[in-house]
């Protein structure tokens, strides 16, 4: 792994963040079609219910501190105050085994105020794991302050494997200790197998991150023993300084991915007491929606997560020096990176939504209805990537009060929708893909307007938007004629989608490069870019 003295382009650090979290992302959507076989639909949603709590408490927690410690110690290297960075590093570990711990107790104790039944077993699981997500949290920001995202991105995948391999074994064994039981009973058990996956993973990582440390530790020792700054900060004055930047990161991040959460409980409360369903029939269709078309769309939403894990310790050293210029080039630089991808990501899914969900969720009694949600929510992908974004401009110029605010909007207006759809009419999971829709693009518009306020950043329209739009359009029509054309001869979904998808790509990459939208200085920046321009021009698609 990559040492802390390493430099790099920030946008290609992020690349090799965002590559992790597609692969990551990539793994998940894999393993979760095998688990949907042994588990079905209605584990599905005992395990997506729990899994939504445990993300709201683990956020609550520990999960903004590698964007909290990131931001507060690369503030720190950047005046090379190195005694202090590692003062905020030994003070974020003692605050995520203070709040982790209590967090990880309260879950288990109190998994029934919050999932009916048996379904609490599930979330009791989950417990232990908030408490070393937290140190993980802690390493993974250390590294990316010092522009390295390796470490992170090598964690990561490690996690993910494993939380892959022992979520499967896991949920087959514990389903068949209870074989003899209730179907529902059999579905709780194997979710609750899935769980332990998902622990197992983050202890992995927390290990790989621990290795990364010892490996660099004579390197910041050595920094450490050089730094001449007289001015040293007192644990009191750490602890507050990290109370001031993790709370509103905490807050803001914890609104902003409270919606799913919130509007999981309210649908099942409204389809359980007022609709007279079961909560087998409400965990099985919430199951289709968070298990199923949920899942797909986080993967080009992984990108802009990476593109905001990386903008935030860059932009914090770019505040601290004073440089307003390279602030807003930063900002402008990931917010187009970020369109070019989430653009195509949202109009392949939407037109080739069905082949896409046969392929990893074949299930035939719930594909058409998985199918129409992935297609009508396939355009949050946008708005998703560039909120998550900016939620990380945000905090990186210190304007963390910002994201509170809009998205505490945001949830107040898709509320009242989401109660007056539930009650009102009859819409049931349709009502969750409007809400769902209504609140990305709320969070979109507002922190967009809150950047261009605070820095001056002036999205380029015609670059960032219509151009990726009109060749993402083109693609889109190629992706789907290819698709069925070939599907009236060949009776292979996987035949034709390969293809289609490839061609895609192709056309896309094309379009993209002859209007000019992306020229030889985006692609120099770009992870192996002086390929990527060697193989444009020999393809004559950069102009000069």
């Amino acid at each position: 792994m990559a040492g802390i003295e390493k430099k790099s382009n920030y946008l290609k650090q992020a690349g090799i963040l965002a590559a992790a979290g597609i692969v990551c992302r990539i793994i998940g959507i894999l393993y979760r079609s095998p688990l949907t076989t042994i588990i079905g639909d209605e584990g599905n949603g005992y395990y997506t219910s729990a899994y939504n709590i445990y993300t709201i408490i683990l956020l609550l927690s520990s999960y903004s501190i590698p964007s909290a410690v990131s931001k507060i110690i690369a503030s720190k290297l950047a005046l090379k105050q190195y005694r202090n960075a590692h003062k905020i590093f030994r003070c974020a570990l003692a605050y995520v085994a203070v709040i982790g711990g209590a967090a990880s107790i309260f879950v288990f104790f109190g998994a029934g105020l919050f999932l009916e039944g048996e379904a609490a077993i599930v979330l009791q699981v989950f417990a232990p794991t908030i408490f070393l997500s937290g140190f993980a949290g802690v390493l993974r920001g250390y590294f990316q302050a010092h522009g390295s995202m390796v470490q992170t991105s090598f964690s990561q995948i490690l996690e993910q494997i494993l939380n892959a391999v022992i979520s499967l074994y896991a949920a087959h064994v514990l389903i068949g200790m209870v074989s003899t039981k209730s179907k529902t009973t059999q579905a709780i058990y194997g979710a609750a197998g899935s769980a332990m996956g998902t622990g197992c993973g983050v202890a992995a990582a927390l290990l790989a991150m621990v290795f990364a440390y010892l490996l660099n530790r004579n390197i910041i020792q050595k920094r450490i023993r050089k730094d001449r700054h007289r001015d040293e900060d007192s644990y009191q004055e750490i602890l507050y300084g990290m109370l001031g930047t993790v709370t509103p990161i905490i807050l803001s991040t914890f609104i902003y991915n409270f919606s799913t959460s919130f509007n999981q409980m309210v649908y099942q409360k409204v389809m359980i007491n007022a609709r007279g369903l079961s909560l087998a029939e409400t965990a099985t269709s919430y199951g289709v929606f968070s298990g199923k078309a949920m899942v797909i769309i986080n993967i080009p939403i992984a990108l802009a997560s990476s593109l905001s894990s990386a903008m935030i310790p860059t932009i914090s050293a770019s505040v601290a020096l004073g440089d307003r210029k390279a602030t807003r080039k930063k900002v402008e630089n990931a917010m187009m990176t970020t369109m070019l991808f989430a653009i195509p990501s949202a109009v392949g899914l939407a037109v080739l939504a069905r082949p896409i969900m046969q392929l990893l969720f074949p299930q035939r009694d719930t594909l058409d209805m998985a199918s129409r949600l992935l297609a009508m929510i396939a355009v949050t992908v946008v708005f998703y990537c560039l909120s998550t974004l900016s939620n990380g401009i945000l905090q990186g110029i210190g304007r963390v009060n910002l994201p509170v605010r809009n998205a505490g909007i945001a949830l107040a207006v898709q509320t009242v929708l989401l109660a007056g759809l539930l009650f009102f009419t009859e819409l049931d999971l349709y009502a969750l893909v409007i809400c769902l829709i209504v609140y990305s693009a709320m969070m979109c518009i507002l922190n967009s307007l809150s950047i261009r306020r605070c820095i001056g950043v002036k999205e380029d329209f015609r670059t960032m938007f219509l151009l990726p739009a009109f060749a993402s359009a083109v693609m889109g029509a190629c992706a789907r004629g290819v698709y069925f054309g070939m599907s009236k001869v060949v009776n292979s979904n996987v035949t034709c989608l390969i293809p289609s998808i490839l061609l895609a790509v192709a056309v896309y990459v094309i379009v993209i490069l002859k209007t000019g939208a992306v020229g030889r200085e985006q692609l120099l920046g770009f992870p192996k870019g002086r390929l990527l321009v060697r193989i444009a021009e020999k393809c004559r698609l950069l102009s000069d």
